[in-house]
């Protein structure tokens, strides 16, 4: 504390002296500057009639009074030609300090005045006869600053140092030493009993600082000992439940994990075969949030119980893992042929429609499936092996299993490392855009183009935009990735704009970046910044994107449309495609997702689909884009049908944006040059 005390007093002590010290220099450099000004007046109209009647001698008898002044180093009294009338100088005056004064003050400092006559004017005009200089050696004044700088300091110090050692004397008999003392109270505090030795106050300390702090410590004592009482209860109750699901009733993750060990020492004892499934519900977050969460947990102890009596049966052993997920451990298995089968009636246990409160509920499930001894030899690995196969498994559909396969470490790893160079790729510039064409079918002119995302990683190449994007949402970058995209189309819709060709910009939204709460803010003000009318904007939303808080998603879009920007559905007929959110939402286009286009013709299915939401689209006053075309009897086809707009392969593929200029250049000319072209006069 000492140390602490008296560096804090020396370091105030210096900066104060250091401050004093400028301040006195500023002022010795202004008293020169003043003593200058002072002098020239004081001689001005005896050098003004020297020089005006050439009066040497007076010049001189001048100069020499100045010279009484020990600070003139020369002064002189010139023609204006430059001529000497009267003039002296002297050698600069010898200091030890002259090389710090020179720094802070400068050798000298030079004062020039005219030498004139108000009486005497030429075109209204003092006539300038001559001037006057002095050049002044700052050396005396400083040497002067430098005696009472170096009083100030040491003063400063010394003042410092004893206000520090007062300071720390005082702080050491009020505080210090009453803290050593608590400290030393508190060293022989029982640690089982914290609250049978409480502390005492401080002398002299009745209801101050000191004395809330002991008070504040004794009540801290109490209610460690009271925590502890309750810790060792809770820990009593904690061991009682830890081997079992308080939910469910089945066997938890440790218990789980211990079965498992042994039932693998018994499986290699007798060379048997073992089965491990991991089970999650699919969508189980929307059965909470539709239904409720005591829906959900009645859901789960219903599907606990059905697994308990199948594993009864099937000679295996449930457990739940977490949430939504459950263990089945069969032991043993003949072959990967009996667990297949295993694993199907385990779906079909899932399936069974669940009666609550008198409504019927579908439930289906996903499974990863790991055998021992073939993907793993140890209870851990095995049990992860069985969930990371259920989590890919989930991603490729739901109500279906997966067996484990060598490569799915390598494919977590894979995807581990694509997540980690995604979140570097906007920084590093790996990003750019592509823009494909999208024709109007009624005049067969390009009247927009949408803004496609691709990532050139510099070892993969380019990565497929379905392979990161699910990444990119999970992981949050979609936010600033897909605000750099946003930026970069409006960015290039208005460079066209100001190169003669205004066209729509289509962007996709992700859900992720709706929910953002400053979305819209964020929206308007890219589109302000580039200087882009609203209209020229749209924005793509998939139906998934804005199902998981509709309310949120339909305010945010009614301000966006509000300002004038086109909200379209991307993928329709992919989601939930329900006639309740199309009426609530403001959008103006719906697009064909290119799945039922391709087997437009050849696809009865397909072919109904993609009618019937042109007939939608017509019949809610949206226009229909149709993704996808890529043969010209789909563009005649969908032409005839009534869709407005389409875009595909058959038109162009996603160019950039030099080669999408050319395209436009050309796809017009070719139109504007024979419209009796079938390609493009239909």
């Amino acid at each position: 504390m000492l140390r602490w005390v008296l560096s804090a007093a020396v370091v105030a002590g210096v900066l104060l002296s250091i401050i004093q010290i400028i301040v006195d220099a500023r002022r010795v450099s202004a008293e020169v500057d003043r003593d200058a000004r002072e002098t020239i007046e004081l001689v001005r109209d005896a050098s003004t009639q020297a020089i005006f009647s050439l009066d040497e001698a007076l010049g001189d008898q001048v100069v020499s009074g100045l010279f009484g002044q020990d600070e003139l180093q020369s002064v002189t009294i010139r023609h204006p030609d430059g001529d000497l009338l009267a003039g002296h100088q002297r050698t600069l005056s010898e200091s030890p300090w002259r090389t710090l004064t020179d720094w802070i003050f400068e050798p000298t400092r030079t004062y020039t005045t005219d030498l004139q006559r108000g009486d005497l004017t030429t075109g209204g005009k003092p006539v300038v006869y001559g001037d006057l200089e002095l050049i002044y050696d700052t050396a005396p004044a400083a040497s002067a600053w430098v005696e009472r700088s170096a009083l100030t300091f040491v003063v400063g110090i010394a003042r410092a140092t004893i206000v520090g050692l007062i300071l720390f004397l005082v702080m050491y008999w009020l505080m210090t030493r009453p803290l050593q003392n608590l400290a030393r109270s508190l060293l022989h505090v029982d640690p089982d009993n914290p609250d049978r030795n409480l502390l005492a106050s401080p002398p002299g300390h009745h209801r101050d600082e000191l004395d809330i702090l002991v008070r504040v410590i004794n009540n801290l004592l109490v209610s460690i000992a009271e925590s502890r009482r309750k810790h060792r209860d809770a820990e009593n109750r904690a061991n009682r439940l830890t081997h079992y699901d308080q939910l469910t009733g089945l066997p938890s993750r440790e218990t789980i994990l211990s079965s498992l060990g042994s039932a693998i020492d018994d499986c290699h004892r007798n060379r048997d075969n073992l089965a491990v499934y991991c089970c999650g519900v699919d969508d189980f977050k929307s059965i909470n949030e539709q239904l409720g969460y005591e829906t959900g947990d009645r859901i789960l102890q219903v599907l606990a119980e059905r697994l308990n009596q199948q594993s009864t049966q099937q000679r295996a052993l449930a457990g739940r893992l977490s949430g939504d997920q459950f263990v089945v451990i069969a032991n043993p298995v003949d072959d990967q042929y009996e667990a297949a089968e295993l694993a199907e009636c385990l779906l079909q246990l899932f399936r069974e429609p669940i009666k609550l409160n008198g409504s019927t509920l579908a439930i289906t499930a996903t499974i990863g499936v790991a055998l021992y001894p073939a993907d793993a030899d140890e209870a851990g690995h095995l049990l992860q092996h069985a969930e990371h196969t259920m989590t890919l498994a989930k991603r490729e559909a739901s109500n279906h299993s997966r067996f484990y396969i060598a490569s799915v470490d390598q494919e977590i790893r894979a995807r581990k490392q694509l997540e980690k160079d995604l979140s570097q790729a906007l920084h590093k510039g790996e990003f750019h855009l592509v823009y494909q064409p999208q024709i109007s079918l009624q005049s067969n002119r390009i009247v927009a183009a949408e803004a496609l995302l691709r990532w050139n990683h510099p070892e993969r190449g380019m990565v497929p935009p379905d392979h990161f994007i699910p990444i990119a949402e999970l992981n949050g970058t979609i936010v600033d990735i897909g605000q750099w995209v946003l930026d970069e189309a409006c960015r290039q819709a208005a460079a066209w704009a100001a190169a003669g060709m205004p066209l729509r910009i289509a962007v996709n939204l992700s859900a992720v970046q709706l929910r953002q709460p400053d979305i819209v803010g964020t929206v308007l003000a890219t589109l302000g910044r580039h200087e882009i009318p609203p209209g020229r904007l749209e924005l793509e939303i998939t139906e998934t994107g804005f199902m998981e808080n509709l309310e949120d998603a339909v305010e945010k879009l009614r301000q966006l449309n509000s300002a004038g920007i086109s909200i379209a559905v991307d993928d329709f007929g992919t989601g939930y495609s329900s006639l309740t959110y199309l009426k609530r939402m403001p959008i103006q286009h719906i697009k064909i997702d290119k799945q039922f286009v391709q087997d437009l013709l050849t696809n009865d299915d397909d072919t109904r689909i993609a009618n019937t939401i042109i007939d939608l689209g017509r019949s809610l006053n949206l226009s229909v884009i149709a993704e996808g075309v890529e043969t010209p009897e789909q563009e005649f086809y969908l032409r005839q049908r009534g869709c407005q707009i389409a875009q595909g392969y058959h038109f162009s593929r996603p160019l950039t944006a030099e080669a999408f200029e050319e395209f436009v250049a050309q796809f017009h000319g070719k139109l504007e040059e024979n419209v009796d072209n079938p390609h493009y006069n239909r």
